[in-house]
């Protein structure tokens, strides 16, 4: 069966832009219902792909962290290609990670990160996400189980070396974290059991930004914009984008 895959969006309304990224494994389908909602309240919004995600695994293996970083940047360029000045940015889980490594290169208006990681789980431990995302995928495709047992026991033999990669680019960015000046919304799932939640404590506390402030969600997981306080999440990310200081209406 041929997967109708998740494509990057661009929801064009007011003047004032948002660039919404996705997680490690994940795609722009895990910030499309905030997108709408934006869009729905005046703002625009755009969504990129990282180079091998919402693809078959076996492309996400052979990329790597500086890779997903140039489409961060590229996505932050299309907004400014497109006319739009002001750009503000959130990110889930990594997402949340280039949200403030983009702060720290280039002008934003603000920052929200959503249950985004300061410190990286053991190699095995995050090579075993890899493998829950291969097999849902491949599950998804309508295969066998023999069929994707086969296939993923060739992933485990090809591994993912960009792993460590992918550990020192978190350690950079928490190592730089006071760089952050922008205003930002600090965004943690209490039952997150995906990363340390402890992380949400390490960002708010290690910007500098004069305008800060971090919300519990009690009753979410890791991927909070797909959970059950999504419509609080929407209203409150929407608050904080409007509490900014916009040149434009």
């Amino acid at each position: 069966m041929k997967l109708t895959q998740p494509k990057p969006f661009f929801f064009q309304a007011g003047k004032r832009a948002v660039l919404l990224l996705h997680g490690f494994t994940g795609t722009s389908s895990d910030v499309r219902m905030l997108g709408r909602f934006l869009e729905k309240k005046g703002y625009t919004s755009h969504a990129p792909h990282y180079k091998g995600h919402g693809v078959p695994p076996e492309e996400l293996l052979v990329t790597n962290p500086s890779q997903w970083w140039q489409d961060v940047q590229d996505g932050y360029q299309f907004l400014k290609e497109q006319g739009y000045e002001e750009i503000a940015v959130a990110g889930l889980s990594l997402g949340g990670v280039f949200s403030l490594k983009l702060a720290m290169n280039f002008p934003v208006k603000g920052i929200v990160t959503m249950c985004s990681p300061m410190t990286m789980r053991t190699l095995d431990i995050m090579f075993a996400g890899v493998l829950d995302y291969a097999k849902q995928y491949k599950k998804y495709e309508g295969k066998t189980d023999e069929q994707i047992e086969t296939e993923l026991q060739a992933i485990r033999q090809q591994g993912m070396p960009s792993l460590k990669d992918l550990q020192k680019l978190v350690d950079d960015v928490y190592r730089e974290v006071d760089m952050i000046y922008a205003p930002i919304f600090v965004v943690q799932a209490t039952k997150d059991d995906v990363i340390n939640p402890d992380s949400a404590n390490m960002i708010y506390e290690g910007v500098e930004s004069l305008k800060k402030s971090i919300k519990w969600y009690d009753n979410s997981g890791h991927v909070i914009t797909l959970d059950k306080e999504k419509e609080q999440l929407h209203e409150d990310v929407y608050a904080f984008l409007q509490a900014l200081d916009w040149h434009v209406d």
